[in-house]
């Protein structure tokens, strides 16, 4: 299993969108993606649940957290060899501890939070809750939203992770993820 969750080698500038549900993440990691005609690593539990949903009418439980875990690193894995660039994450397995410690009343799964934390990225991108609620089938805290930031917020900050803060419209998102991944490309060893 540990095998499985863990990042494998590349030469890829790796960034990841990083914040609460609804916030612009999956539209800005697409556009950055074209932008850079990279590839980009989608959200692997969104498929999950959205299947565990429409199947079992069944939202996500602590068990789901480690198969979550695996398939998203298991597209991060395979992604990061199609590109020598820039590599666009969705989401990462920190996202997920951060999910589960406020889901699960502050428990993360012990090797979910060792690769949480083991495994590295050049830049995670922050998003803001300026942009406006979608609701869907697996969304379920539109009131919660700033407690939810604080909770991203402080698990880059505790984990000393290299962020931005994105906020604003699509437009000036992009403009200012393209200005710090083209510093991270000109500066890239």
């Amino acid at each position: 299993m540990e095998e499985k969750l863990k990042q494998q080698p590349s030469d890829c500038i790796k960034v990841v969108l990083f914040g609460p549900e609804s916030t612009g993440k999956t539209t800005l990691s697409r556009q950055l993606a074209r932008h850079y005609n990279s590839v980009w690593v989608r959200e692997y539990a969104r498929r999950y649940l959205q299947d565990k949903w429409n199947n079992e009418r069944k939202t996500c439980e602590p068990e789901d957290l480690l198969p979550i875990a695996v398939g998203q690193m298991k597209l991060e894995n395979d992604l990061a060899q199609k590109t020598n660039s820039v590599l666009i994450c969705d989401t990462d397995l920190l996202e997920t501890k951060v999910y589960s410690d406020a889901y699960y009343v502050g428990t993360c799964d012990p090797l979910l939070e060792k690769y949480a934390l083991e495994n590295t990225y050049d830049l995670y991108f922050l998003t803001y809750i300026d942009t406006p609620w979608e609701p869907d089938d697996l969304r379920d805290k539109p009131n919660e939203r700033m407690r939810m930031f604080k909770a991203f917020q402080d698990a880059l900050i505790k984990y000393n992770r290299p962020y931005v803060l994105l906020k604003g419209s699509q437009k000036q998102r992009l403009e200012e993820a393209v200005k710090h991944i083209d510093n991270l490309i000109k500066n890239k060893p």
